[in-house]
């Protein structure tokens, strides 16, 4: 079996740089989806059962899309797949959920939420795990400590610029205060953000890695 030869930091760097996106989005959903289900009427002390779905949606959609993009190779790749169908869906839900309040006349704002919360976690789980795999396919074994990293550094970075966007958003004048049954500006603007981040980072991401073809694959993987 071959060695897979070493890879320079930038290309080490755009292989998770997408990471830096779906984080932001999975930090605002962790830092917002309480406040906003309470805008919508949940009981607080109840709150805490809306969190069973994030980590039950890891242990099913996780492996399920490892499994899946193992056994796929089409003209965007192996893995950027999965990473493109999870950034887009993820996309649609970030800039429907905040606005939940405004279906109460199609469907109760509570169930539309939950739903919401669902499709996004579900998403984020797509879209996250393709990076964790990009490092085993075109990493070797040298420098994968260097890659996880540097993966583990945007993640960070990405949970702590999704942690102040509604912050920052109020620091500049938009409005973190609304009627009763209303969600803030603050929070709506901050998904806005994050959806648009996330989508520059799957474009940037699909666009600057390149996967090993099947057959190039085969040889360093048997």
């Amino acid at each position: 079996m071959r060695v897979k030869p070493d890879l320079s930091f930038r290309r080490l760097w755009d292989i998770s740089f997408g990471f830096f996106g779906v984080q932001i989005a999975y930090a605002l959903q962790s830092a917002n989806i309480s406040r906003i289900f309470a805008t919508l009427g949940a009981d607080p002390h109840n709150l805490s059962y809306f969190w069973i779905l994030p980590p039950l949606a890891g242990i099913i959609v996780q492996p399920i899309v490892g499994a899946l993009s193992d056994r796929t190779w089409n003209r965007f790749g192996r893995r950027i797949p999965y990473l493109i169908a999870g950034s887009a869906i993820a996309v649609a839900v970030m800039c429907l959920l905040p606005n939940a309040a405004s279906f109460k006349g199609y469907i109760h704002a509570m169930w539309f939420g939950l739903i919401a919360l669902m499709m996004l976690d579900t998403s984020i789980n797509m879209a996250m795990q393709p990076f964790k795999m990009l490092v085993g396919d075109m990493v070797n074994e040298r420098q994968k400590g260097l890659a996880y990293s540097i993966q583990s550094f945007l993640s960070n970075a990405g949970s702590l610029v999704g942690y102040l966007f509604p912050i920052l958003f109020t620091y500049i004048g938009i409005r973190n205060i609304a009627a009763p049954g209303v969600i803030p500006d603050s929070v709506i603007f901050s998904f806005y953000g994050g959806a648009a981040i996330l989508i520059l980072c799957t474009l940037y991401s699909s666009i600057r890695v390149k996967e090993m073809p099947p057959a190039e694959f085969r040889k360093f993987h048997q």
